[in-house]
């Protein structure tokens, strides 16, 4: 079977033996069934660096009370901002050069030198004694961790063309399931002393770092993902000899969008590669809408009925994430793949897009709800969000990969996520400040409370949809690509 399938690949274009694309283009050519193994791969790598993104909220409030800074009890919030978006902040000036370098050196030894990044700073995070160190290292884990781009551009490679659906989905879920694990270990392992003074001493390690316990679990986690990270196939092609190297920005200037028979013909920069630039402005704003939605669901869930919250604690919150996590995942890896192969991701996207408005809208009134009737509406309105969500950005994420042709892709997901991480700053800052504003309106005749905070995140997602039509948002398919020509 894998010599009948080979043979057609051979003929159809040159095949060079010590190349490692090459190698993965035959292997998907003889390759049958569901690829699980490169799944779990994209799964597991994905998971490594979302765990450390949001596991410090839990304890960043105590970490920076611990250190002093604050003059006033009020003022620890905004340092703990502070310490929250270095991450962010690293991350979106680095974030198109580790795209281009894996363009120019493969998209392995950016994804492995990314792993050990979590494994050095995210450790040296938790064993931080000052408030500057704390900054310093997150600052440093995003600058130096530039995996996120060039892991979007191998899924979209090491994938057959049937299974690339399921590979982005894949990478949506271990992401959304990374951001929802990474709070629960820092919750639960942080300040180990005086939660189990019978496992941990105040003497130890553990007692005098009270925060370098959930660090150092996905740190380990980490340099397992890591050290495994040496034996993943390389996808990118290193046998066009005619491509001059091009320095870390150049990519974005001039790149090789390939024409039949010459790989190696430059045409027009990512900049004025529209298809791409569309989806990416669009991934932008649906960025924002989400981040300011993950921040609103935690305010909105914890604050007091009078304010029209739920007055749920931080256990509850917890469940209600880790409940929907946990579908989240059901869904990508058993319908999302089969809905996108039916409707395309444009389609897939407008529909949840659409579907996400009158949801949103019923929010406020859910809150008028008690006992098991709002567990469950709460449940369920929390996991279908979140689903409808990773169906835009899931099919944003195959739009922005089609859209460039292998040597561009990684610094086409680097541009993606510097932007998107500069939306994502701004996200919590805005939510929070529109949430503290509503709750002064409570008796506002148009929109009082918090119904004007769902109205906002309607009137941005409503925006999002209609950028998903002509003339904004243009698809190309792009068929010059070795892995599109199989």
């Amino acid at each position: 079977m894998a010599e009948e399938l080979e043979t057609p690949l051979i003929n159809k274009k040159d095949y060079y033996e010590n190349c490692p694309g090459c190698k993965v283009d035959l292997h998907k050519a003889g390759q049958t069934g569901l690829p699980i193994k490169e799944l779990f791969t994209v799964w597991v790598v994905i998971l490594s660096a979302a765990l450390p993104i949001s596991s410090l909220f839990p304890f960043v409030y105590f970490m920076v009370r611990d250190f002093h800074i604050a003059k006033r009890e009020e003022d620890i919030s905004t340092y703990a901002g502070y310490v929250g978006s270095a991450f962010m902040l690293g991350r979106a000036l680095t974030s198109v050069f580790w795209g281009t370098v894996a363009d120019r050196y493969g998209r392995k030894p950016v994804i492995v030198f990314g792993t050990f990044v979590v494994v050095i700073f995210n450790t040296l995070f938790g064993l931080s004694v000052n408030f500057w160190m704390a900054v310093i290292t997150r600052f440093l884990l995003g600058f130096l961790n530039g995996l996120m781009g060039p892991i979007r551009a191998y899924a979209a490679e090491i994938f057959r063309e049937e299974y690339q659906a399921m590979g982005m989905s894949t990478i949506s879920s271990a992401w959304g399931i990374g951001l929802i694990i990474g709070p629960a270990i820092g919750g639960f392992f942080a300040q180990p002393a005086e939660k189990y003074p019978a496992a941990f001493s105040k003497d130890s390690i553990f007692g005098r770092f009270p925060y370098f316990l959930p660090c150092l679990c996905i740190s380990l986690f980490s340099l397992v993902v890591g050290i495994a990270s040496f034996w993943l196939p390389e996808t990118l092609h290193n046998h066009d000899s005619r491509m001059p190297p091009q320095s870390s920005y150049k990519a974005l200037e001039a790149a090789s969008d390939t024409k039949e028979g010459n790989e190696s013909t430059p045409t027009k920069s990512l900049f004025k590669n529209w298809p791409l630039m569309s989806a990416i402005i669009l991934y932008c704003v649906f960025a924002l809408h989400d981040m300011a939605y993950s921040e609103i669901f935690s305010l909105w869930a914890v604050t007091p009925r009078k304010f029209g919250g739920l007055n749920y604690s931080t256990v509850d919150v917890g469940e209600v994430l880790s409940i929907s996590g946990c579908g989240l995942l059901v869904f990508q890896l058993t319908l999302y793949p089969l809905v996108e192969r039916y409707f395309g991701p444009i389609v897939i996207a407008r529909i949840a897009g659409v579907l996400s408005i009158p949801l949103l809208a019923c929010y406020p009134y859910i809150a008028m709800l008690s006992g098991t009737a709002l567990s469950v509406a709460i449940n369920v309105a929390s996991l279908l969000k979140n689903a409808l969500s990773i169906c835009i950005i899931t099919g944003l994420f195959i739009l922005q990969n089609k859209s460039v042709d292998q040597r561009q892709r990684g610094a086409a997901n680097g541009l993606a996520m510097t932007s998107q991480s500069f939306f994502k700053a701004i996200g919590p800052a805005g939510a929070g400040v529109l949430f503290s504003w509503a709750q002064k309106r409570l008796d506002a005749h148009i929109l009082p409370g918090v119904q004007v905070v769902f109205f906002v995140l309607n009137v941005i997602e409503a925006f999002g949809v209609l950028l998903t039509f002509k003339p904004f948002l243009v698809v190309t398919q792009n068929t010059n690509e070795s892995e599109e020509n199989l």
